[in-house]
């Protein structure tokens, strides 16, 4: 009999294991045969506490002093590094600009023309009205969150099982059955439904009601940057109507025209449409010829209507418990939301650290969303 079955062992559920490994005992089911093969794994890779929501933006303040100074052992290089982040308009958006600074005053700073186009002098100047800069915007390294979840939860006693897809959850009196398509079937107090884009279809497994969860496609590729430019320096660049980005990555650019396009769970790929509408966008604000892709793919970020986690136990099911929703935040909240996750599936109450930059249970309880 475990305490906790999570389901998904992608940046949510690998965060989950290595909180409640610390004192219980923990199985972590994944259905593909890598981790974070949908979503973690093609991730932006972005920290920025003001991107997302208010309890968004409360999740990844809270999150920051773990990925400073994150356990012993965790990984061997920081999580961190900076990186900037230059959100630019034209002259009609100015409306826009002065919103974000309105909102996030503390963390943002208007810059001019001429210095939008010194950060990054393959913006066209007939493109750039002003633009506005989080400096404490950092690059996250992805692979080396998730893996230090993963190999910390195992540390701590955790099971993780690649290659085990759930076919049935059956409740029982201690909790639920829950039965693989391989046949095999485990026994657990509390699942944790850490799935993603597939978590209303793993609550059905279980009879549980969906929560509204809607797959969206977003598309990113990898470009060259102008010929001679050494773009390593670069901030990132986001259109002030987030209708693009680009950001440096390993010496090229990686872009994306931040489409959200509603799908099925699937294993989402790059449409050439959305590729070419990334092209002809980033290419209007920049001169940065686009002679070949040298990848391009797309992922799966999954939301609710308000675009808020979901975390903590449904109330129509004892013993299930939600971990989902964290649209395209997942990494820069990872910590917050594991330790927030842990607290409630303990029925203890949510850690003050994270009280205290506004969020609040209520605000991420599946009750809000029935």
């Amino acid at each position: 009999m475990f305490d906790y079955l999570i389901v998904g062992s992608g940046i949510a559920g690998a965060g989950a294991a290595y909180e409640l490994a610390d004192d219980a005992r923990v199985l972590l089911l994944e259905r593909e045969d890598a981790h974070g093969y949908h979503t973690t794994g093609r991730s932006a890779a972005l920290y920025s506490e003001v991107y997302g929501n208010t309890v968004i933006r409360g999740l990844t303040r809270a999150s920051r002093p773990f990925f400073e100074a994150p356990p012993e052992g965790f990984a061997a290089h920081p999580l961190l590094s900076p990186r900037g982040c230059l959100y630019v308009g034209r002259p009609d958006q100015a409306d826009a600009l002065a919103a974000m600074l309105a909102a996030e005053p503390a963390a943002l700073r208007p810059v001019s023309r001429e210095e939008v186009l010194a950060l990054v002098p393959a913006l066209r100047p007939d493109y750039v009205g002003s633009g506005v800069l989080e400096g404490a915007a950092m690059d996250a390294d992805v692979e080396a969150i998730h893996q230090g979840f993963l190999r910390g939860a195992k540390a701590r006693g955790a099971e993780i099982r690649l290659g085990h897809e759930v076919a049935a959850i059956t409740p029982t009196a201690e909790g639920y059955s829950v039965r693989t398509v391989s046949g095999e079937t485990f026994e657990t107090r509390v699942v944790v439904n850490a799935a993603g884009a597939w978590a209303d279809v793993v609550a059905g497994l279980a009879g549980v009601r969906p929560i509204g969860l809607t797959p969206m496609r977003r598309t990113a590729m990898i470009i060259d940057g102008p010929p001679g430019a050494d773009v390593r320096a670069w901030p990132m660049v986001i259109d002030a109507d987030e209708e693009f980005y680009f950001k440096p990555d390993a010496g090229r650019l990686l872009a994306s025209p931040a489409d959200e396009t509603p799908a099925e769970p699937h294993d989402a790929w790059a449409d050439e449409m959305d590729v070419a509408i990334c092209i002809e966008r980033v290419q209007t604000a920049a001169d940065i010829p686009v002679q070949r892709i040298v990848r391009s793919w797309a992922g799966l970020r999954s939301f609710v209507a308000d675009r808020s986690p979901v975390i903590g136990f449904d109330a129509q099911a004892s013993g299930f418990f939600w971990l989902a929703g964290q649209g395209g935040y997942g990494v820069q909240t990872a910590p917050a939301a594991a330790r927030t996750a842990a607290a409630l599936a303990r029925r203890q109450g949510l850690p003050a650290d994270i009280a205290a930059e506004g969020v609040t249970v209520e605000a991420l309880s599946p009750a809000r969303l029935r």
